[in-house]
């Protein structure tokens, strides 16, 4: 459930990807009347002439197995790519491989840049039909792909929040308090609560424990500081982002209770609730929420089951946030200043002359 930024190459990069309008059909359709193919193409009071399809038609030959359909793997890619209106797409080819099972689905997608050239990328889809298979990775598959994280999230993502109380646009972010680059990204949550009143963000403590030697301890402590408030979490983890190069294993104690105290609490109660197996367990269910939501790196930030990066720009991530609430037909809040304007929806490849 749900990826990183390195997804499928650059074609399904959560930094880089781009949004393509909806394929045509493998079987052709009566074209429909000028007037009717792409109204808001035509700009009044003088109409401007039909886009050229700059990708070849799928041959009907090309589609040899029942599943998944065409309109699953369009709703797939909108879903991925739907967010800037730059991208183009056709499915051109569904088929078995030699391995049993896999399915074969090519796809050619180019831009709107008429310098742009068309490209073929390939997914394999695994035997039950619910992945891709992406390298040493699976990526989660169907009309919907977003919908099993949020609905996971939802029900057990219960780190400290800051927002809306509703959890109709809910943002997790999965951190970790001796991550370097979790300390930077703080500054982008931040605006982010600012910026989307509407949103329910929650901090999703996930110490990366094979390389950060302290972030289980730490995140111990902010399990018995939430228990406080909420509040007092956020103070605690500001506090330890502060002293965040200090941390080692002969230091953290120390540190640690000092961060708790400057959050306002009894530092070695906090120290002392921290060490029992009830706050580990807790520690442990954290990082098994993680790899049940095929959550593998950090700073992410998963919003309504879309992880994004938060190591692209800020108006990059505004862009995903809004489109993801457009999908799911949600407010965010944001005042009409934060938002870009909207792109015009482009003509769908099914309506432009073959």
């Amino acid at each position: 459930m749900g990826w990183g930024p390195a997804v499928l190459a650059i074609t399904l990069s959560l930094g880089t990807a781009v949004w393509a309008q909806a394929p045509s059909a493998p079987a052709a359709t009566p074209p429909s009347a000028p007037a009717a193919q792409a109204p808001y193409l035509a700009a009044p009071p003088a109409p401007q002439p039909l886009m050229v399809d700059p990708l070849p038609p799928a041959d009907p030959k090309d589609f040899t197995i029942a599943t998944p359909k065409v309109e699953t793997v369009n709703s797939f890619l909108n879903q991925v790519w739907g967010y800037d209106s730059s991208r183009l797409w056709r499915v051109m080819a569904i088929q078995p491989t030699q391995a049993p099972g896999v399915t074969k689905v090519i796809v050619y997608i180019t831009s709107k840049d008429p310098n742009a050239k068309p490209q073929a990328i390939v997914l394999y889809i695994t035997p039950d039909g619910k992945h891709i298979i992406d390298g040493p990775s699976l990526v989660s598959f169907s009309a919907t792909p977003y919908a099993e994280t949020r609905d996971l999230l939802k029900v057990r993502a219960n780190g400290a929040a800051r927002g809306a109380t509703s959890k109709d646009l809910m943002m997790v972010e999965f951190a970790d308090l001796q991550c370097p680059f979790c300390k930077v990204a703080q500054a982008t949550i931040d605006q982010i609560v600012k910026d989307f009143p509407l949103a329910h963000v929650v901090f999703q403590q996930f110490p990366l424990v094979d390389i950060h030697p302290s972030a289980f301890k730490a995140a111990a402590y902010g399990v018995c500081t939430q228990k406080q408030s909420d509040a007092a979490f956020f103070k605690y983890a500001a506090g330890v982002y502060e002293t965040q190069e200090g941390l080692t294993p002969t230091t953290d104690d120390t540190l640690l209770r000092a961060a708790a105290m400057r959050a306002g609490l009894d530092g070695d109660a906090i120290a002392t609730c921290a060490k029992t197996q009830a706050t580990k367990d807790v520690v442990n269910a954290y990082i098994k929420l993680a790899a049940d939501a095929d959550i593998n790196q950090k700073p992410i930030l998963v919003v309504n089951g879309r992880p994004i990066s938060l190591g692209v720009s800020y108006e990059m991530i505004k862009q995903l946030i809004v489109f993801q609430a457009q999908l799911d037909g949600v407010a965010t809040g944001a005042a009409a200043n934060i938002l870009a304007p909207p792109a015009p929806p482009p003509p769908t490849l099914s309506t432009l002359p073959k």
